[in-house]
């Protein structure tokens, strides 16, 4: 799916290039207004959009001076010039003066929007890893079709993509993508099922959404991104691996035919894999980021995920083999069983069996377009909802489980 833009797409001469922000509100959006506010002579932010967060993003507007202003949501005060509803997220994506589209939504919601923008020869910079999960083949169709092309936002994803340099995808023997371990590293089978709620918030190295911060927890995240990175780079499941690394610095490595290994280093900051995929394939100054301290950030260590205690990675990785619509059904049953676990509906090792039930009941499902993969995230959704299988919620309240502390 990697394709190198034109001359002229690359950085800015002169004029300014419009950036387009989906999910300005959250975690990763946050993060890119704060690159693009000291970046503003190289790039213009020309829209923004919010799910709910009306006073935040009444704030960003009120400092960037978009020209269009986006609420998914309704049901709140909001200024008569905003544009309100789903459809807003598209027509953000595809405004004439927008060459960027930064996509931070959250979940699958954020696929339209990714199509639309690719199919209107836009650069996206993606952060919404569910998009490729969920319809990949879809995705690389409508880049084919308009002309747009994907950078990675994830900084596993984005490591990979610098140390490619030029070289070609059938230059890779391998790719490594390290994981932290979350906040349940060291934890017990025992511990892991008294989790808490706020013990999976407590991520030790990465401030997050809430949403990602339980699929780190879970390593559910990891199992996206694998299936992200296949589908970015070109590189059969059996040829990706993921290594636990607590210190968070080594984000991906690199194996090449020769036997070769680079690895991508660097502060565990969203702000320098955001820079990048506005920037890529060259660079900007920018001094937003603490500099590498390659001594305070040792000793730097590697263990093997312990599959058997988090079933969400293998389960994830062995839907991404399967391909159709195990990918969607996945992630949307993931995506479901969260939110329960955020509303103390469910335990936090119900949040895999789960996933589990939604795949074995139904991984037959078609997949052949979007309104089938979508049908099947919806199918996956009900399923988790519904409750079948769900165990009673066990320790949902601070400081019923295993002690975690931020």
């Amino acid at each position: 799916m990697r394709r190198r833009p034109p001359a002229d797409r690359v950085i800015p001469d002169g004029q300014p290039r419009g950036v387009a922000v989906l999910g300005s509100t959250g975690s990763i959006g946050t993060t890119a207004l704060r690159v693009l506010a000291r970046q503003h002579t190289s790039f213009r932010v020309d829209a923004l959009t919010a799910y709910e967060n009306a006073p935040l993003l009444e704030d960003q507007a009120r400092r960037f001076l978009p020209a269009y202003i986006g609420l998914v949501r309704d049901g709140t005060a909001y200024p008569a010039s905003w544009h309100v509803g789903p459809d807003c997220l598209i027509s953000a994506a595809t405004l004439a003066s927008v060459d960027i589209v930064i996509n931070a939504v959250v979940g699958a919601a954020g696929l339209d929007a990714t199509l639309a923008a690719l199919r209107a020869g836009k650069r996206v910079a993606l952060a919404n890893k569910e998009t490729l999960v969920t319809a990949g083949e879809l995705v690389a169709a409508a880049a084919r079709a308009g002309g747009g092309e994907i950078v990675p936002v994830d900084s596993e994803h984005s490591a990979i993509l610098q140390c490619l340099g030029r070289r070609p995808a059938s230059d890779i023997q391998r790719l490594i993508l390290t994981a932290s371990g979350g906040p349940f590293r060291d934890w017990t089978r025992e511990q892991l099922e008294r989790a808490t709620i706020a013990d999976a918030l407590c991520h030790p190295t990465w401030r997050m959404g809430r949403k990602i911060t339980v699929d780190s927890a879970t390593l559910a995240n990891k199992a996206l991104e694998v299936i992200e990175a296949h589908y970015l780079f070109g590189v059969p499941y059996d040829r990706i691996e993921v290594v636990v690394h607590p210190q968070s610095v080594v984000h991906s490595f690199v194996e090449f035919i020769d036997g070769s290994v680079l690895a991508q280093v660097g502060v565990p900051s969203m702000e320098l894999p955001v820079l990048y995929a506005l920037t890529h394939p060259e660079r900007l100054a920018d001094d937003g980021v603490t500099r590498f301290d390659p001594v305070a950030a040792s000793p730097l260590t590697f263990e093997r995920v312990r599959v058997d205690d988090f079933p969400a990675l293998a389960l994830g990785m062995a839907a991404g083999r399967a391909g159709g619509a195990a990918p969607a059904i996945f992630n949307a049953a993931n995506e479901q069983a969260v939110a329960l676990f955020l509303e103390g509906r469910m335990s936090f090792a119900g949040i895999a069996q789960a996933i589990e039930s939604a795949l074995d009941a139904l991984s037959g499902l078609p997949s052949g377009d979007r309104s089938a993969l979508l049908s099947a995230d919806a199918s996956a959704r009900a399923h988790v909802r519904d409750g079948t299988g769900r165990p009673t919620p066990v320790g949902s309240a601070p400081g019923e489980g295993g002690g975690a502390a931020c």
